[in-house]
């Protein structure tokens, strides 16, 4: 089994900037995406960033140019750092790890970003 443990949620105000971390542990042998997802209450989780153990990175629309992820395989982490946050980005964000360069196996427990306006 893997474990995936998150860090950074917060409250922040609109234009501020917050970091979300996440490590994997457990039975790792190989690890291939890396990624964030968000989802707000009555909608589907969505796509934020992923990352492929061959370095292509993937941005939603609204992600691109203010989000960045970035990964650390010695450390079996996955960070994604967010500026220029809005209210909308309000959502729980969820770590997402996969054996394979193209999907993901493992999920984070959620951590919550609150932007206020």
């Amino acid at each position: 089994q893997v474990q995936l443990v998150e860090s950074g949620g917060g409250l922040v105000q609109a234009g501020g900037s917050l970091e979300l971390s996440c490590t994997a542990s457990g039975s790792i042998f190989n690890i291939g995406a890396m990624g964030w997802y968000r989802q707000v209450p009555g909608k589907q989780r969505e796509l934020v960033a992923r990352n492929s153990p061959y370095g292509k990175t993937v941005y939603s629309d609204s992600a691109k140019g203010r989000f960045t992820i970035s990964r650390d395989n010695a450390k079996n982490t996955v960070t994604l750092q967010m500026n220029s946050l809005k209210p909308e980005d309000t959502a729980v964000y969820y770590c997402a790890v996969g054996s394979g360069p193209n999907y993901f196996d493992y999920w984070g427990q959620g951590t919550q970003v609150t932007v206020s306006a």
